[in-house]
């Protein structure tokens, strides 16, 4: 089974995807696969945070670009906290938009137990420049190939889910 669960930031999107996972994976400790890499100290606050939340909970993994070459290694349900920092991460290390989505096809081809967490960039004004409109059309393209091949597509604002699919 596949999820998705998209929101803007602070929508309480990562939260309520832990909360899922740990509810309906129960029989199993499942991977918690976080893909931020350490960039700054505020990034740092965040990044306690979020380990802080999960550490008694998930066995923790940290890839910030090698996505399937990490799940495929898994054999039980993984939390994939966040695809938009993944995508990121790609886009920094020039990974090309062709590699970028072939990989997250072949991601979203695992037969694995996958939650998976994205942010919703694509509701605001078009980007002055142009890396952030590649930015974006990457991350909308992303969440259409998730979301295709996802079970369920959950839509966060607020700490609160909308069921889409």
């Amino acid at each position: 089974m596949k999820t998705l669960f998209i929101g803007g930031m602070k929508s309480g999107k990562s939260c309520l995807a832990e909360n899922y996972i740990l509810k309906n994976f129960s029989s199993q400790k499942p991977y918690y696969l976080a893909t931020t890499e350490l960039l700054d100290a505020e990034m740092q606050q965040r990044i306690n945070i979020h380990k802080q939340r999960r550490e008694e909970f998930f066995i923790t993994l940290e890839e910030p670009l090698k996505l399937y070459g990490t799940l495929k290694k898994c054999n039980h349900p993984v939390l994939v906290e966040c695809i938009t920092m993944w995508l990121n991460n790609a886009l920094y290390h020039q990974v090309s938009d062709a590699q970028i989505l072939d990989e997250l096809e072949d991601v979203m081809s695992l037969q694995l137990d996958l939650v998976l967490v994205h942010n919703e960039i694509g509701l605001g004004i078009i980007p002055d420049n142009a890396l952030a409109r590649r930015f974006v059309d990457l991350s909308g393209k992303a969440a259409q190939i998730m979301a295709k091949n996802c079970d369920e597509v959950f839509f966060c604002s607020a700490g609160l889910k909308l069921k889409m699919k």
